[in-house]
């Protein structure tokens, strides 16, 4: 079979693929193997970007015109596409950011999923009639669109994050400039071609991809954009609020995550190993609400770790397009980089390396960016592994006596995005519920991970406050229009 040439992807605005202006095009690299170009993508520039702006404008009056359930249909036609390009957009995400073939078809169909759920939105009351005092008044809310709404995106989830933006902006009438990350910008392109073959009205999604430091940062500062929803990095995301409020945009950030575990000495152990693997370590640990600090009270946690150990020792790392692998590269040789500064960092502080702790070696594994799953003990909670996100397989193990001190522990971190504890004793799961500072709390559950009908967002410097997903979506793609008429 004679290998095909790489493709090159353009933006996607006015309703037309074409070339970035400057002509500039970037490769996309497969992690699990260096040598693989897996296509190509625009290097974008400001006029681009000015541009997918002057589109989104255009179309943000006919759009926000046509009635919800109408828009809501152009969402259940990309559902069907997205569905019958499953597995191609799949296959692209795994060589794009190497999460392994299972897990990039569960989170495609999960895609498929959110666009038909707010496709329903559409057919729902998006007001209340409120009572007035006026006998011959009536007063009423409705919901008024945004405008054109900037969508930057991170490279971890590249199907499913950008579609639970896009889909919920859509059906509530704004248009769309999408910002990808540069290192999956060829599955999103991929994901917009769904929306473009089910007949979107031009103008109303554009895709312009290019560096963050020039299109991300030209969205933030551009006055045609009316709002701002961006998932990543807090560093990233408190220059997203700077910029938005500095000249009035409404923002929205999800950024990062320290998440922890807490294991009682009730627990079931095999369930809280389980959930502490799945949760830590699939996905390479690059997932924002990912379990990084596993907090164990003193009774059980001996028995904790030689059942975690065990368990992580049979992890099969290898490249994502392969049957039987559990776990793929980091994302990047950037993101390899970080996270073995950080296992470098907690063995320079004196926490104990248990397993991993480096770079696979082996044959194939020297031509992708592969790192060991990683498991320390002795982790003291000021240490640098137990306050800054890693986005990497790497648990810390923590010792306490008590769940009040496990829950000091917990929230003794700038962060609150998800956190879980495993426990029989309904008194310490409500404890849990009331003190832990995190917009997700879970019981006897892993920590990542939430259901596209309930709202998603954090606490701390995990989030603006507001919430994604769910119904609760509306409250950032739209604003509250009182109305009052009197006959």
């Amino acid at each position: 079979m004679v290998p095909t040439e790489p493709r090159t992807y353009g933006n996607y605005i006015d309703g037309l693929w074409a070339a970035s202006v400057s002509g500039n095009i970037e490769a996309s690299i497969n992690p699990a193997d260096r040598h693989e170009t897996v296509g190509y993508c625009q290097k974008s520039g400001q006029e681009d970007l000015d541009r997918a702006v002057a589109a989104a404008r255009r179309a943000a009056l006919i759009w926000r015109r046509l009635s919800a359930p109408a828009r809501g249909d152009f969402l259940f036609k990309a559902a069907n596409v997205l569905e019958s390009r499953l597995d191609d957009i799949a296959e692209t995400m795994t060589r794009e950011m190497g999460k392994t073939l299972p897990e990039a078809r569960g989170e495609t169909a999960r895609g498929v999923a959110i666009l038909r759920y707010y496709a329903g939105e559409g057919m729902r009351k998006h007001g209340d009639v409120i009572p007035s005092t006026d006998p011959d008044g009536l007063m009423f809310t409705t919901r008024a669109s945004l405008g054109v709404v900037g969508l930057i995106t991170p490279w971890n989830f590249p199907v499913a994050i950008p579609i639970w933006k896009i889909a919920p902006a859509l059906v509530y009438g704004n248009t769309v400039v999408f910002k990808p990350a540069q290192d999956t910008a060829i599955t999103a392109a991929k994901v917009v071609e769904c929306f473009a073959e089910a007949g979107l009205p031009y103008g109303v999604l554009n895709l312009v991809t290019g560096a963050g430091s020039v299109i991300g940062q030209g969205i933030i500062d551009h006055p045609g954009i009316d709002g701002i929803s961006f998932t990543g990095s807090d560093g990233v995301g408190k220059k997203v609020a700077l910029g938005a409020v500095a000249r009035g945009a409404k923002y929205q950030l999800e950024m990062g995550g320290k998440n922890p575990v807490i294991v009682c000495n009730d627990a079931d152990l095999d369930l809280a190993v389980d959930a502490v693997i799945s949760g830590g370590l699939k996905s390479t640990g690059q997932k924002c609400t990912c379990t990084s600090r596993v907090i164990v009270m003193s009774g059980v946690y001996e028995t904790f770790k030689d059942k975690l150990l065990h368990k992580v020792r049979q992890i099969k790392v290898g490249p994502g397009m392969v049957q039987d692998t559990w776990m793929g590269p980091c994302a990047s040789e950037n993101q390899m980089q970080t996270v073995l500064s950080y296992i470098d960092k907690g063995t320079a502080e004196g926490a104990t390396l248990l397993h991993g702790g480096g770079r696979m070696q082996g044959e194939g594994y020297e031509q992708g960016f592969y790192v060991l799953p990683t498991l320390f003990e002795n982790v003291n909670p000021d240490m640098v592994i137990a306050q800054e996100e890693i986005f990497g397989p790497v648990l810390a193990l923590l010792k306490v006596d008590t769940l009040e001190e496990a829950l000091n522990v917990a929230n003794g971190s700038r962060y609150g995005l998800s956190a879980s504890v495993f426990t029989r004793d309904v008194g310490r799961a409500m404890t849990f519920i009331r003190e832990m500072d995190a917009g997700l709390v879970r019981i006897n559950a892993e920590s990542a991970g939430v259901e596209l009908q309930a709202p998603f967002g954090g606490m701390k410097q995990s989030s603006s406050g507001s919430r994604e997903q769910g119904q609760a979506a509306i409250e950032f793609y739209t604003s509250i229009k009182t109305v009052f008429m009197k006959s």
